[in-house]
């Protein structure tokens, strides 16, 4: 009797011991964010294959190092409208914010953005370059920020057609270009050791307009083996009114072939994504050389795409393929896998809950994505939602990995099977055998459209 009772007091001082060791051993430590975004970077990078004269060395070793995802788009293109609904957690069309001419500081509080729900976390916040659109700056949500204000040095030669497109060669080292400025501050952030975990955003602002880059770009992309985007002479003639209008109602492809300029301004193009890719390769050199290594979780996207001519359309402000595909890279450590593609469509409304759910935030209430968690794990997960893109008011498209759909404001419909015409030169919108499909897409359409806050809104970049 005496001996079980020992065994018991034993066993009962066992179970409290080890409770103790429970109880001292450290909590896992939160994840870091290194949360990288880049301007006006379509789909021309390595990974995506889209482009085979693109130069992406580091864009393309990180996709290698956790997921790419091949079919991602913006909320909206037009570089405010969708940086307003990545960090607000709220979609053009809820909020009004559609264009790069609309404040949207009046709209969406403080305490809704992503930087402010991770300091609210306890989280060291700091930024650098072009987080928000430069236009509207809330530097209040963040501990530390730099600006990256001085602006790129001017080529001896400036070419391009008219005021809005520009370009031309530097005879300058990378260092003096802003965006190595704001990659020297993302640097100097992660060689420093905190109590807090760090959220870091860094915005690269190449290949934004214009295009004045070291030389050694333009060199990397010799103009005689430039090779123009596909194109089909008569491409809008199957395309509605709002969309004809948005494609040509600022006259830049005409521009661009009276200046006999196609080819140069391509070349200019590719020379700027390819800088941009060298800030990406030297940011994460700093990452790996800092004591974040091996505890951060990377997030890499751009605003929206571009177009280099295709439908007789330039830049961005278009609800096409070109304009709304964007690169979009996670690596999240002990989820992810190296060399994962994910062919899902998605659209950049999931960053905001992404990054919420993988480090352990709740994700607000208004937020209005849907978290990529499980195709973090499982690129062939179950997933139904399709990308949506906003372009001013009550211009929608919906994309599925078969469909493209886009319904505008007065009506106008374009249809594209993106499997068989990934160009988007067929616009099946009118034939009967496809109202099946339309009716399908149309209930993804958002409810809600807020009047426009701006109206008349003229694409006008308020920033370079």
């Amino acid at each position: 009797m005496k001996i079980s009772r020992y065994l018991q007091l034993v066993a009962m001082l066992l179970v409290v011991a080890q409770s103790g060791l429970a109880d001292e051993t450290p909590a896992p430590a939160r994840p870091n964010v290194l949360f990288i975004v880049i301007d006006d970077l379509r789909d021309w990078v390595g990974f995506l294959g889209r482009h085979p004269q693109a130069k992406t060395p580091n864009l393309d070793r990180l996709a290698a190092c956790g997921v790419a995802f091949m079919r991602a788009y913006a909320a909206s293109p037009s570089c405010n409208p969708s940086r307003a609904a990545v960090l607000s957690g709220l979609r053009p069309s809820t909020t009004g914010v559609y264009e790069n001419d609309t404040d949207w500081r009046p709209v969406v509080a403080e305490s809704m953005t992503l930087p402010s729900a991770f300091r609210r976390a306890g989280y060291h916040v700091a930024g650098g370059g072009k987080i928000y659109h430069t236009a509207y700056p809330r530097r209040s949500e963040w501990d530390d920020y730099f600006a990256g204000a001085d602006r790129n040095p001017r080529p001896e030669q400036v070419r391009g057609p008219g005021d809005r497109i520009k370009f031309g060669a530097l005879d300058v080292e990378d260092g003096e270009m802003r965006d190595a400025k704001v990659v020297d501050y993302a640097i100097r952030q992660l060689a420093q050791k905190r109590d807090q975990p760090l959220f870091l955003a860094v915005g690269i602002q190449k290949p934004h307009l214009p295009w004045f880059v070291p030389r050694k770009y333009f060199d990397l992309h010799p103009v005689d083996r430039v090779e123009l985007p596909p194109y089909l002479e008569g491409d809008l003639e199957d395309v509605p009114a709002e969309g004809r209008r948005l494609a040509t109602h600022l006259g830049d492809h005409e521009a661009v072939l009276e200046a006999g300029l196609w080819k140069e301004a391509v070349q200019a193009y590719l020379a700027a994504i390819s800088f941009a890719d060298a800030m990406v390769g030297r940011l994460l050199a700093g990452l790996e050389h800092s004591p974040y290594r091996d505890n951060t979780i990377i997030c890499l996207w751009s605003d929206h795409g571009w177009s280099l001519g295709e439908k007789d359309h330039w830049r961005k402000f278009a609800l096409w393929e070109e304009q709304t595909r964007a690169p979009m890279i996670w690596v999240a450590p002990g989820l992810t896998r190296p060399g994962t593609v994910c062919t899902k469509p998605v659209d950049l409304m999931a960053i905001y809950p992404t990054l919420c759910e993988l480090a352990g935030l709740p994700v607000p209430e208004h937020v209005e994505g849907r978290s990529l968690r499980p195709l973090l794990a499982d690129a062939g997960a179950r997933w139904e939602q399709p990308a949506i893109s906003t372009y001013l008011f009550n211009n929608h498209s919906i994309r599925t990995e078969d469909w493209r759909y886009t319904r505008y404001h007065d009506g106008g419909e374009e249809l594209y099977n993106e499997r068989e015409d990934p160009n988007e030169w067929h616009n099946l919108a009118a034939d009967p055998a496809f109202k099946s499909v339309k009716a399908d897409l149309s209930r993804w359409l958002p409810r809600k459209n807020h009047p426009d806050r701006v109206p008349g809104g003229q694409h006008r970049e308020v920033d370079n």
